[in-house]
């Protein structure tokens, strides 16, 4: 490790944490938008929406083959080369005419951009510090990347309203100028001595598997995860074979694309090739239990981030700009556990602060569930808010240098890949599990509703179709689209179905914190596979038989053996 002081030794973990900052910044802004640049670009929030979910498979597609970058490059190459790609996507995606355009910019180009970013941030951390040093700066990142989750909102909101949406592209390149600086202290030589050929069929296999999982995963919500809720039409033909749902065959093309990956890695491994993956990597315990907790974290976060502002301006009120102040204290709190906490592992295992994060996590969620009620303010929720932001701080804190550390140096870059496809995925899973299921509670609550009040009894197939054609005939998820559907109605038919559109979604939001609060358990149970302390936490890192040993020959020689 170079040895290095004040900031030069630290401008490798300020370079990443400040790209991770305007990555997710990015991300937040553009959902923001999304009402404004329906209207600039004349189209439909499907159609901009579908930029956003297109970003993400993007992502997922090329974020493993991506993270074997510095494998065979520097990460200072590598860094510099992607932030400039992004730099080109923010200012297409902000001079965009059309939505055309703007799928270039930010979809394709600023998504293929982030693929690369992403894994070779915790690269970056793994290689350039040990003990200490390390858990600080992969708290670092974890309290940034939290914020940016939080900022976003209200920098999107504030742009949006007063500016334009399009400043918010633009602003991301002084933030992309002043990260170039501290790039030319990142790691100026290839994680490998040998540069080897890109595995082109375990990339081909990496990205059908992660693209068909994240597109099942998206598909589900509308049309169903098992039989069909409604028919999936691309152009004039219809997929629904046997009446299933559409989202089934991708989800299965995607585990069948990813068991083939693992078996295609093994033999090309056994023949003395490099594959994309290491075995070593994949077969890596303790690795792999961080990998899954981290994944189910993102299920969880991801969840609760669709629901929480959707509830917070479409049954409160709130505007976005307030929506990002309610989730103010759960951003600092995040970046205060998981930035002063790193160090609380000489004295507390680390995976014992991790599940007292868990448990934080989950008693926050319980009381925002106990809150639930039209009386519920800011101030009321800061507390609850805080929990769950200081649980996710304290995991973050270690679970990342956990999960890191416990593969040698030298396949960081692939395991940094590993780790970030998994929170890709997980991600996407969150979204469509938590999200469509708020949206079904909340929708069959209005219709139950309007039954209940019109004493009209129906079957289960009939309610469902009426569930469906409500989803069908208006958005009405947020408050915006619920005014203009109430403002076709008579005075008194508005006033039965405001306070029944109230009514549901307090019981959607209700059922979707405890459907959250149940995969915070799951979360603590698979954390109970986790090592006491982090691998490698000795710092012997010049033994190739440690976990934080540097030669990949030594790993792979163990793994044969």
């Amino acid at each position: 490790m170079r040895l290095q002081t004040g900031i030069q030794h630290w401008a490798p973990a300020i370079a990443v944490s400040l790209t991770t900052f305007i990555v997710v910044i990015n991300a937040s802004l553009m959902n923001v938008a999304i009402p404004t640049m329906v209207a600039d670009f004349d189209t439909t929030v499907t159609v901009i929406q579908g930029a956003v979910s297109l970003y993400s498979l993007v992502i997922a597609a090329l974020v493993l083959p991506a993270g074997t970058l510095p494998s065979r490059h520097s990460s200072r190459r590598v860094m510099a080369i992607a932030l400039i790609v992004y730099a080109g996507g923010t200012v297409v995606a902000a001079i965009s005419w059309n939505t055309t355009v703007l799928y270039i910019g930010w979809s394709f180009i600023e998504g293929s951009a982030a693929a690369v970013i992403f894994p070779l941030t915790y690269t970056e951390l793994r290689v350039s510090y040990e003990g200490d040093d390390r858990a600080k700066a992969f708290g670092l990142l974890a309290g940034v990347s939290g914020v940016g989750g939080t900022l976003g909102p209200i920098i999107g909101g504030a742009l949006t309203t007063y500016a334009s949406w399009r400043w918010g592209f633009t602003l991301q390149l002084i933030g992309v100028v002043v990260i170039l600086f501290f790039v030319q202290y990142m790691s100026s030589e290839p994680l490998s001595e040998t540069r080897s050929s890109l595995d082109k069929g375990g990339t081909a296999l990496s990205v059908v598997g992660s693209t068909s999982l994240v597109t099942g995963f998206l598909l589900s919500g509308k049309y169903g995860w098992l039989v069909e809720r409604r028919p999936f039409v691309v152009g004039e033909l219809q997929f629904n074979p046997f009446g299933t749902s559409p989202a089934i065959w991708f989800l299965g093309s995607g585990l069948l694309a990813f068991a083939a990956f693992v078996q295609y890695e093994r033999r090309l491994q056994r023949t003395g090739k490099s594959p994309l993956v290491p075995l070593n990597v994949l077969t890596n315990r303790p690795f792999l239990s961080g990998v899954i907790t981290y994944n189910i974290r993102s299920i969880i976060s991801a969840g609760f981030f669709f629901i929480f502002p959707v509830y917070l301006q479409a049954v409160l009120g709130y505007t976005a700009f307030e929506s990002g102040l309610a989730l103010l204290p759960y951003s600092l709190a995040s970046i205060l556990l998981s930035t002063v906490t790193t160090s609380w592992r000489k004295f507390i295992s680390p995976k014992t602060l991790i599940q007292v994060g868990i448990v934080c996590m989950g008693l926050g969620l319980v009381l925002l569930y106990e809150q639930t009620g039209p009386d519920q303010t800011i101030s009321g929720m800061a507390i609850p808010v805080a929990l769950v932001g200081a649980g996710v701080g304290l995991i973050l804190a270690q679970i990342s240098n956990m999960t890191m550390s416990a593969v040698p140096t030298a396949d960081s870059a692939e395991a940094s890949g590993v780790l970030n496809v998994s929170s890709s995925i997980g991600y996407s899973l969150g979204t469509a599990v938590v999200g469509s299921y708020f949206l079904g509670q909340f929708y069959g609550s209005v219709v139950d509703g309007v039954l209940r009040a019109e004493r009209v009894t129906v079957s289960a197939a009939q309610r469902n179709d009426l569930v469906i054609a409500l989803e069908d005939a208006a958005e009405t998820a947020t408050e915006a689209s619920q005014q203009q559907f109430l403002n076709r109605l008579t005075p008194v038919q508005r006033e039965l179905l405001e306070g029944i559109f109230e009514a549901a979604m307090f019981d959607a939001q209700r059922a979707a914190l405890l459907l959250l609060v149940l995969i915070v358990l799951l979360l603590l149970i698979a954390s109970s596979f986790l090592p006491r302390q982090i691998p490698g936490d000795d710092d012997r890192t010049d033994d190739p038989e440690s976990p934080g040993g540097t030669t990949r020959e030594a790993s792979e020689t163990a793994v044969e053996d």
